[in-house]
C-alpha cells in the first residue's frame, strides 16, 4: 500500500507551490532541479518543520522522514537527519533531486565512474542555508555528517519516495582514485 501524504505540513506551504509550479513546466531533469532549487533557496523552512522526536535521529543510521508527496506522484518533499558520523553509501539517484542544509555540516563527496574506479572530481562542504541540486546521469556522491551535532537536510525528489521507498538508483562498491 503506497503512503500517500498529500497534505502539506506547516512551514513548506510556499516551497510546495513554488515546486509544483515548476515540475508543472515539464523541462528536463537538469532544469527542472535548477528551477527547483531556486525554490527551496526562496522558501527554506526551518529545522522545526520536523517533529522533535523526528529531528532526534537514530543511532544506528540517518533517517530518512517523507513529509509530502505530490498527488500523483511528480515529487516528494523528505527530511533526513544525520547524527555525527553518520554516512550515505557512495550512490546515484532514480531522478533529479534538490537538498538544502537547515542544521549543521553535510560533507559531500562527488564521484565519475571510469571504467572499473571512482574518481574523487570534488567535495562540499555544505552548511546551513546552502542548497544544491543535481540530475542523473553525472549524479555519483556520498553525503556524511562532519559536525559534532545532529545535521538535518531537507530534499527534494523527482518522484513519489513513498512508492520506491529511496531515491537511490545504485550504490557503487568500486575503488576510488583521486
Amino acid at each position: 500500500m503506497t503512503l500517500v501524504l498529500s497534505t502539506v505540513r506547516p512551514g513548506l506551504e510556499d516551497l510546495v507551490t513554488g515546486v509544483r509550479s515548476v515540475v508543472d513546466l515539464h523541462t528536463d531533469w537538469r532544469e527542472t532541479a535548477r528551477l527547483v532549487a531556486a525554490e527551496l533557496r526562496q522558501h527554506m523552512p526551518t529545522p522545526d518543520v520536523l517533529t522533535a522526536e523526528e529531528r532526534i535521529g537514530d543511532p544506528d543510521r540517518y533517517v530518512s522522514h517523507t513529509l509530502y508527496v505530490e498527488r500523483g506522484g511528480a515529487f516528494s518533499v523528505v527530511g533526513l537527519v544525520w547524527r555525527p558520523g553518520q554516512v550515505t553509501p557512495i550512490h546515484d539517484h532514480v531522478t533529479w533531486c534538490v537538498f538544502g542544509v537547515l542544521q549543521g555540516v553535510e560533507h559531500e563527496e562527488l564521484y565519475v565512474q571510469q571504467d572499473d574506479h571512482l574518481l574523487r572530481v570534488g567535495v562540499n562542504d555544505n552548511h546551513v542555508g546552502e542548497v544544491s541540486g543535481f540530475a542523473p546521469p553525472g549524479d555519483i556522491h556520498r553525503v556524511r555528517n562532519v559536525g559534532d551535532g545532529v545535521s538535518i537536510s531537507l530534499h527534494i525528489y523527482g518522484t513519489d519516495i513513498s512508492r520506491i521507498e529511496s531515491s537511490v538508483r545504485r550504490c557503487y562498491d568500486l575503488p576510488v582514485r583521486d
